[in-house]
């Protein structure tokens, strides 16, 4: 099974959690629910501590994970106009694959294309 097949049974949903993931993990690879749970901790774990140790993680095809480091700075209070330092911080930073940027794109022109036909169809009766 494919990470966009995995992915897009998810179609519809407006949000999808971590609990919806472990659900959708257990019933296509016909897991018990903990060990689907287990695997995705692990997986997310995983990832935090790659980022926390600096390394870039790179799925091919859905995206990479890094982390950028932020210098401090000098702002202002917008409400006194006081200057006020912030603080160097480091922050993960998700930039899409090209396959899956063509894949949500592909799966927005057929709703739209979808849309599109029911608006004709509705103007013509």
């Amino acid at each position: 099974m494919d990470i966009y097949s995995f992915l897009g049974s998810f179609q519809g949903t407006s949000v999808m959690t971590k609990s919806d993931l472990i659900e959708k993990l257990s019933i296509k690879a016909k897991l018990p629910k903990k060990q689907a749970e287990m695997i995705v901790h692990l997986i997310f774990d995983s990832m935090i501590e790659a980022m926390r140790a600096d390394d870039r993680i790179e799925i091919r095809g859905f995206g990479s994970f890094k982390v950028k480091e932020y210098k401090p700075y000098t702002g202002r209070n917008p409400k006194t106009g006081d200057q006020v330092q912030g603080r160097a911080k480091k922050l993960p930073f998700f930039k899409v694959g090209k396959a899956l940027k063509e894949r949500v794109d592909e799966i927005a022109q057929e709703k739209f294309a979808a849309e599109d036909r029911a608006n004709i169809s509705k103007s013509e009766s």
